[in-house]
């Protein structure tokens, strides 16, 4: 109970923290640094089954957003996350790490019935993925290259989806 409560705690100190950021494209890395691969993880599916994170990463390139219900960045954010899916859908997997502040895997499910969205959504219950990735706010994305390594990382809603799993993908045909 208390080490969930600091997470949840971590984790808004960490969104307040980057709002001034969330308008802007990312130039700078934030979370995870580049070039690292993280941690293999276990957290849960909404239906609250264990899934390794290990099942995606190293696999082929993937594409990881740290996300909420209600995250209005996460929402602004949600056309360029289709529009790379339509796009790359078939070369990279898509991972929507929903974060477990104030909301339940019943609220996250209710939502994607109302707005069904393309991507694997996961529940970081005990916040793994987020210590993992070392997810600093909701809308974190990294991108991973087909090896496991992180290739790119921003926060917001103006990030550069279309170039970082454009590199990935490009990376990814040349050394086939």
């Amino acid at each position: 109970m208390v080490k969930a409560c600091v997470v949840r705690g971590a984790l808004c100190v960490g969104m307040l923290l980057a709002a001034p950021f969330t308008l802007a494209a990312q130039d700078d890395v934030v979370g995870i640094p580049v070039g690292q691969t993280p941690p293999t993880v276990t957290i849960q599916d909404l239906d609250g089954n264990a899934v390794d994170l290990g099942r995606w990463i190293g696999k082929r390139p993937v594409i990881v957003e740290f996300w909420a219900t209600w995250c209005p960045i996460c929402a602004e954010l949600l056309p360029r996350m289709e529009l790379a899916h339509k796009k790359y859908g078939d070369r990279v997997d898509f991972l929507v790490v929903a974060v477990a502040v104030n909301e339940s895997p019943n609220t996250v499910r209710r939502h994607l019935t109302r707005h069904p969205m393309p991507f694997t959504f996961l529940w970081d219950v005990n916040g793994n993925a987020t210590r993992a990735f070392q997810a600093p706010a909701t809308s974190y994305v990294a991108v991973l290259d087909a090896k496991g390594k992180v290739v790119y990382t921003g926060v917001g809603a103006d990030q550069d989806l279309d170039g970082a799993l454009k590199r990935v993908v490009t990376d990814g045909n040349r050394r086939q």
